[in-house]
């Protein structure tokens, strides 16, 4: 190869490559799983919680081998990509009405829903059946809350994943140079998943549950991934919502998408619908902390 190109964030030049194809030679014993995490070691490539980012250096791996740059050691079972996107398990649950007023349902209990938690099946099988993007898989750092009424009725799931890498509205609003929006994306973002279950009608429900999370989002962010966040983004359809309940919740809209995928860095994808963007900042110095590489002052320091 020549020159160097960007990939999962990092540069990627003949050095990494050689590296790369080195360690497969050395090691034909390895898995790829092993291959990924012997790289992060090598690389420091850990999220601020100190853990490898394993993730992203699968999928830097096998973009690199589908440009024919390297050649991973054969897989040791099928991959699990290819059932992600399939039907979702069922999982039993209550669909009885819910048409009470807020305050019958309060406090809610909102709580982060984990790998190896039992709520797991039930946030995927809500997700799945009711939401009109279905359950798709989320690369890199995400949160799923699953919220229920002080009498533990299901009632909302929300989901937030990492940040659009591009966004017009989104980084004018900010202030975003391309090198600061590279460095800073990581401190925000995207709901990229609301569902009110079908049953449940309740006035201000939503705009009293966003603003609940944007209240504690922030440390439960700090406590899985060891780092909080600055704002936050969502994509709204406007062919199906009118986004007030964002606006209630004192989320501003920024501006509209250009029809492009949040995937879509090159332009070269089938137009989507606009969709309306939001943002909704967590600290009253986010512009300043987020257009510094790398943001120097923890959120939580902020609001002091």
């Amino acid at each position: 190869m020549t020159g160097s190109i960007v990939v999962q964030g990092r540069r990627i030049g003949q050095a990494e490559v050689d590296l790369i194809r080195g360690l497969v030679a050395e090691h034909g014993d390895w898995h790829r799983t092993r291959l990924s995490r012997e790289l992060c070691r090598a690389w420091g490539w850990c999220n601020a919680a100190g853990q490898p980012k394993d993730m992203a250096c699968r999928s830097l791996l096998l973009k690199l081998e589908g440009r024919g740059w390297i050649r991973l050691p054969e897989r040791r079972r099928p991959s699990v990509n290819g059932q992600r996107h399939r039907a979702v398990p069922t999982v039993a649950h209550a669909r009885d009405g819910i048409e009470e007023p807020l305050c019958r349902l309060l406090p809610l209990d909102i709580g982060v829903v984990g790998p190896a938690d039992e709520d797991l099946r039930l946030f995927r099988c809500l997700i799945g059946q009711y939401h009109y993007l279905g359950l798709r898989s989320a690369a890199g750092e995400n949160l799923k809350y699953l919220v229920r009424d002080r009498r533990g009725r299901a009632l909302c799931c929300v989901w937030f994943a990492a940040a659009a890498w591009r966004c017009k509205a989104r980084d004018r609003f900010i202030g975003w140079d391309e090198n600061a929006r590279k460095c800073n994306l990581p401190w925000v973002a995207n709901n990229t998943r609301l569902l009110v279950l079908p049953w449940v009608r309740v006035q201000n429900l939503v705009s009293h549950l966003l603003g609940r999370l944007t209240e504690q989002i922030t440390l439960d962010w700090d406590r899985k991934y060891g780092h909080g966040l600055y704002a936050l983004e969502t994509f709204v359809d406007c062919s199906r919502f009118t986004g007030a309940c964002y606006r209630a919740a004192n989320w501003r809209r920024v501006g509209q998408t250009t029809g492009r995928t949040r995937n879509d860095v090159l332009n070269r994808g089938p137009l989507a619908g606009t969709k309306d963007v939001y943002v909704y900042p967590l600290a009253p110095g986010f512009r300043r902390a987020l257009c510094t590489a790398p943001p120097a002052t923890p959120p939580e320091v902020l609001w002091g």
